[in-house]
Formats: C-alpha cells, structure tokens, sequence
C-alpha cells in the first residue's frame, strides 16, 4: 500500500481523487493549503504527492523542490485548471513527474499515477552504484543530488552525454566524473574544445589523415576519434561546430566509422560520446545553425546542470573547499571567514558560476595573504560594486502608481479592458521597474518582492522580460 499526498483548495477535487485513490488500495491524505501540505510533506513518509498550482497561500509550482526534498522524496504530479506552457516547463525542470489539466477525467490521472508507483518500485530493487570518484564535485543541495544521480546513471551506460549549462557550471568536470565512474576508466579521456578548433582544419584533427593528404601532410597522422579508441570522446562546446562537420560526423557517431583524409577505407573506433554546451541547441537548429538529426543523436541521455544561483546552499561548501585547496597549492596557511564575508559570497549571484567564485577565491587568498582573517574588504572590486549597489534601499510606492497604467473613467464601456488584461499589465510594469531598480539581483527582487526564485523566473519568462535590467 501507498501514501499518497493531495495538496487541493477544491474539497471535490479532493475527495473525487481520493475516493479513486483509495479504490485502488491505498492511503489518502488530503489537505487545502500549500503550507499545511509542505508539512504533511515533511513530516510524513509519501510516496506520490498531487499538487495543485493556483493554491490560496502560494504557487504549487514553487514548492515542487520542497517538496521533493522531504525524506520520503516524493513524486509530485501537478493537476491545474491554469493550462500553461511556461508552467508545464517548470514543473518539469522542478522535479514533477507529470503535469496534468484540469478538467481531465479521473482514471486520466490514474494511468500516470500508476506508472509513478511502478517507477518507485523498480527504483528500489534497481542498483546503480554510488559516484565514488567524482572530484572536484562540492554540494549537497537537492538540486546537486539530483544530478549526481543522473551522473552515476550515465556512467554505467554506454549512451552518448549530452551535459548543458552556463559557462563556468563544471561541464568538463561532470565528463571526467562520468568517465571515471565507468568501465572505460582506464582508457583514454580525450578532451576537443570545438570552440577552438580551426574549421579548415577540424576533420583532419578529428579524423586524421594520411600521408600526402593535403599540402604540408608529410606525414600519416592519427586523429583524435582514433585516440579515444576504448576511452571516452568529449567535445566541449559542441554547438561551435562547424556545419560542414556535422554533417560528417553524423555516420561516425552512428556507426563508429570514420575515414581519414586522404584514406580510400574507413576504421572503426570503439569510443564513448560526451558533449557539452552552454548554447541552446534546440533555438540553434530552429535558426539552421545546427543539425536537427545530430542534435538527435546526441541527446540519447541529457544532463542539465544548475547555475550556482539556484543551489546557493551550495555556495559556503565551495568556499571552504576551494580556500583549503588554494591555501595548500600555493603554501598559504588556514584563513578563517567573517560571517559578513561569506554572508557577501552567498548573496552573489554569480553570473560566473563556479569557475568565477575559485577565481574570486584565488584573488582574495592573494590580496590577504598576510591576514589570518577573510572580509568583504578583501573580494575584488567588481563584487565589492555589486554588493554596495544591492545594498541601496529601493524606494517604490506602488500605492501611489496604482491606477495609472488605465484611466478607467474616460474608456467607453465597449472598449473597457478585461481584468486579467489590467492584472497582467501591472504585473509586467511592476516585474520591469522591480528588475530595473534592483539592477537584476534577483536575490534582491525576490525579497523585495515575496516570491520564490523559480516563480521569479516564470515571470519573467511569461513577460518576456530579460533578468539583467
């Protein structure tokens, strides 16, 4: 039997749903609210959670990470009569295992109901080995754990990797993990930066070519694909390869075949794929700057990885871990942290990510070389800016601007806008002087605000506002 959540403000929701959950021989609990839902959530041991979105208290869309972070790591399934794409994205990339709208009938929501059950069983006779060598890799967060769990799913594969992120989230780090963890550890970990690739040169790098292949080829020279023969091929920055080339890789990640320049037959090299990319490949194929059918075969298993703005909790592991490591490298000896010092890292945002908070890290160790005591004083300028310019009360009256976005009294009733139109005008007026006045700290925004980062972003999303005004 299973305990099963139902987070609804709609009591014939609730029971209409329950009633069908029970019939099938399992535990029900419902509840009206988000709040009271978060702890029953917490204190409860669920399996499948069904989360509404539009809830008296709070977005259900923003609690999905909460509550995928109680003990019993639930499912969620969100049901909402708000049908929106945007929404559905979020809930997505928040963990939830299905998003479903409402009116759909009952036994529509039993099938995937089913299926998540059926998921948490097999999962629990499955055995995928813990990542025991995943250096480099700092964090805890629910977000961190999440990946690591698809790092050691992808390490006992032999599928190609497809590992996304922002510049400076560890892609290159998660691709030596992967290959670390699998059985190719021993073989080569051929790295291609494809961003620095020459494109009159890139086949007879990866390729290689034979003997008098072209002008100056005085020589037969193996390629890169050939290298990683029995090992692993990582192409870094994947998008920045040239067109001309993707076209002829697509037969080698296929079939494994390749010919090199100037050869009259193929060869064979038994190599696992990893690429990664911070671009957005599928707005690059919609724009024909990448290929639909290579993008395909790249994208057997994907792995996202989170900027450090989303897994802050993150932030004060990474500054310990990195001071102690720099300290040893350059024979520095223990430094201690005021609070206001890492309380300045945490509030960063780091558009860098982790690469630009080990850089910052490194300046400080060098600027306080001598000081047994880290402060905000010691961060490079830049930071020190942004924290000062966080730091400015923002004075907004949003009483006295209320009303002003329609003169109601002068508009004809035949052309008297809607409420949702008026509703979203001012959210979207609000959204941009908010993000204008706060100079894109989103940290800031959220505070000033009262929303959840995740429903920030939706927002933002929604309004087709940029995060940086």
């Amino acid at each position: 039997m299973a305990h099963i959540l139902i987070i609804d403000d709609d009591p014939s929701m609730n029971e209409a749903l329950a009633r069908v959950v029970k019939s099938v021989g399992h535990d029900v609990t419902c509840v009206f609210t988000l709040n009271e839902g978060l702890k029953k959530a917490r204190n409860g041991n669920f399996d499948v959670v069904f989360l509404d979105v539009q809830l008296p208290d709070g977005n259900g869309l923003d609690a999905i990470p909460l509550i995928r972070a109680a003990p019993s790591v639930p499912e969620v399934i969100i049901i909402t009569a708000f049908s929106d794409i945007n929404g559905a994205e979020l809930a997505i990339k928040n963990g939830a295992w299905d998003y479903i709208t409402k009116p759909a009938m009952l036994n529509e929501m039993l099938l995937p109901f089913v299926r998540a059950l059926q998921y948490r069983e097999e999962k629990k006779t499955g055995h995928i080995p813990l990542v025991l060598k995943c250096e480099g890799i700092i964090g805890s967060s629910a977000k961190m754990e999440k990946v690591l769990e698809q790092l050691a799913q992808a390490a006992v594969s032999n599928a190609n990797v497809l590992i996304s992120g922002e510049t400076g989230t560890g892609k290159e780090l998660f691709a030596r993990a992967i290959h670390k963890n699998s059985p190719r550890a021993d073989k080569p970990f051929v790295v291609v930066d494809c961003a620095a690739l020459p494109e009159t040169l890139v086949e007879g790098i990866l390729f290689g070519h034979e003997k008098g292949a072209f002008t100056g080829a005085d020589k037969m020279k193996e390629g890169l694909i050939e290298h990683a023969h029995g090992g692993t091929l990582f192409l870094d920055e994947i998008g920045e390869l040239p067109l001309s080339v993707q076209k002829a890789f697509l037969r080698v990640i296929q079939e494994r075949l390749y010919r090199p320049l100037g050869s009259k037959t193929e060869s064979k090299s038994n190599f696992r794929l990893i690429v990664a990319t911070n671009r957005e490949l599928d707005q690059m194929v919609q724009a024909g700057q990448f290929r639909k059918d290579l993008l395909y075969r790249l994208r057997a298993f994907s792995i996202e990885l989170p900027p450090l703005r989303e897994r802050v909790e993150d932030i004060k592991p990474l500054i310990i871990h990195y001071t102690s490591e720099l300290g040893d490298l350059y024979g520095i000896e223990t430094k201690g942290f005021s609070p206001e010092f890492l309380e300045a890292l945490t509030n960063y945002e780091w558009p860098g990510n982790v690469r630009e908070l080990v850089n910052t890290i490194e300046y400080v160790l060098t600027e306080a070389r001598y000081e047994p005591t880290f402060f905000p004083y010691h961060l490079p300028t830049n930071i020190r800016i942004r924290i000062a310019q966080t730091s400015v009360p923002v004075k907004a009256d949003i009483q006295k601007n209320r009303g002003a976005f329609y003169s109601f009294e002068t508009v004809e009733h035949e052309t008297f806008p809607k409420m949702k139109t008026v509703h979203e005008d001012m959210e979207r007026r609000y959204l941009h002087t908010l993000m204008t006045k706060t100079m894109g700290n989103k940290i800031k925004a959220c505070k000033i605000a009262g929303i959840s980062r995740a429903r920030l972003y939706q927002l933002l999303k929604k309004y087709n506002l940029p995060d940086n005004l």
